[in-house]
């Protein structure tokens, strides 16, 4: 009987022990997370703050923070509400080309019929490229003796809707066609007998003060006096060009054929398309952007028309997006996108859930170290920002993930329109947000 008694009280003195012990660690826990969301209710407040005060002029703002693991949304300011993208855009152009262009970019189409072989361009913009300088498709036609050139799988406009037609010349806006060569840029290396690359135009470049780099109707180009660095300007690019271009480069005849023949159709693949969606993201470079839609297209079509590839990722891939994205191009150079947050933050998880991490945010300026973040979101010692940054006059949106000094990845949107301050001083109120929360979450 007193050693039933003794070992009650043994266990009721454990019990009061671990209900302590369980009971504070509870309370510590408690405070620690309400601590955590008193900082993000402070945070929370100060963004409503900033949201207000930006509306009193004129600048509107968005911004939507999301923890993929958790599920949690953990701070969303106007989150629907649309936004011109800029080169926010091209999370959306990269998600599409990670799930349907093949891990080797498809080159051309092509028929053997005899000794002749017919093809047709699948819009790949390595060919030839002052980047990438890939020969895949000329070591490929340099085999054949009779060569055919099928343009009309193409059906899109060298430029796309709310396009600037004064950046005809201008280095961010080549135009977008079906079999691209050299970037559809004419590289030009000053001195005083300048290189031209492709070397078909050297007798079309004249030194010249001329305010603009090319004639806006033809291929004849401007470089400055005094300039030293190397430039890349837009060729007005067409069917006969293209066909001159490969002779030229070949030295073989090339003619252009109105149809295929009716037989099976093979297809030449060329360099990772990963390398390719790299340079795009991390350089913000538009002319692939552009290129990649189109080629998205030829993977669900015979026709290259960036509407098709568009529609299938509105329609099949993301349609629980609401509002629905109005999407008109691949490289956000329109005006004419309209973007919201939460659309962004949907897309940015769908690459976390689909792709990991590791895998994606490599595609991603890395703030402080790489591509266009490479002045702006330093980290400690270690990038904290990895985002697709998107600018157009009085635009500046940023998108992508943020590692907290815990080792959370959360995944962000934050969109700026019609903004009339210095893009330097909003790019530091945007640092000091991402600063807190990496500190704090």
């Amino acid at each position: 009987m007193l050693k039933s008694i003794i070992y009650k009280k043994e266990f009721t003195f454990i019990s009061v022990r671990k209900y302590l012990y369980y009971s504070i660690a509870f309370f510590l826990l408690t405070l620690h997370f309400a601590c955590g969301s008193s900082k993000f209710r402070r945070l929370e407040k100060a963004m409503d703050k900033e949201f207000r005060s930006r509306a009193r002029t004129h600048h509107h703002m968005g911004f939507m923070l999301y923890d993929p693991v958790s599920k949690d949304t953990l701070i969303r300011e106007a989150a629907d509400r649309y936004f011109v993208p800029a080169s926010n855009l091209k999370v959306f152009t990269l998600y599409a080309a990670l799930k349907l262009i093949p891990e080797n970019i498809p080159v051309l189409k092509y028929s053997v019929v005899g000794d002749t072989l017919y093809f047709e361009g699948q819009a790949d913009p390595s060919g030839l490229h002052p980047y990438f300088r890939d020969s895949t498709a000329l070591e490929f036609l340099s085999r054949f003796q009779f060569i055919r050139y099928h343009p009309n799988n193409l059906a899109t406009t060298a430029f796309a809707p709310g396009w600037a037609w004064e950046d005809y010349d201008q280095s961010f806006a080549p135009e977008r066609n079906g079999f691209p060569l050299y970037g559809n840029v004419v590289s030009i290396y000053p001195d005083s007998n300048p290189r031209v690359i492709p070397g078909y135009f050297k007798d079309s470049v004249v030194i010249s003060d001329m305010t603009f780099r090319r004639e806006e109707s033809r291929n004849f180009f401007y470089i400055p006096r005094t300039t030293s660095d190397s430039l890349e300007i837009p060729i007005k690019v067409n069917t006969d060009l293209t066909a001159r271009l490969l002779h030229h480069s070949l030295d073989k005849n090339v003619a252009i054929t109105k149809q295929m023949p009716a037989v099976d159709k093979e297809i030449l693949s060329g360099i990772s398309r990963d390398s390719i969606i790299k340079r795009m993201m991390v350089e913000s470079d538009n002319f692939l952007a552009e290129q990649l839609l189109l080629a998205v297209s030829a993977t669900l079509s015979d026709t290259l028309q960036s509407e098709i590839a568009i529609r299938h990722m509105l329609e099949e891939v993301v349609p629980e997006i609401k509002p629905p994205p109005k999407w008109v191009d691949g490289s956000g150079l329109s005006r004419y996108n309209l973007f919201t947050p939460g659309a962004m933050v949907n897309v940015l998880n769908r690459l976390y859930l689909e792709f990991g991490d590791t895998y994606i945010i490599n595609f991603f300026p890395k703030g402080g170290v790489s591509g266009t973040l490479k002045e702006h979101f330093h980290g400690n010692s270690n990038p904290f920002i990895f985002a697709k940054s998107g600018s157009l006059g009085n635009i500046y949106c940023l998108s992508g993930y943020l590692k907290t000094e815990s080792g959370r990845l959360l995944i962000f949107s934050f969109m700026n329109n019609h903004f009339t301050m210095e893009s330097a001083q909003l790019k530091a109120q945007m640092a000091s947000i991402f600063e807190f929360i990496r500190d704090n979450y």
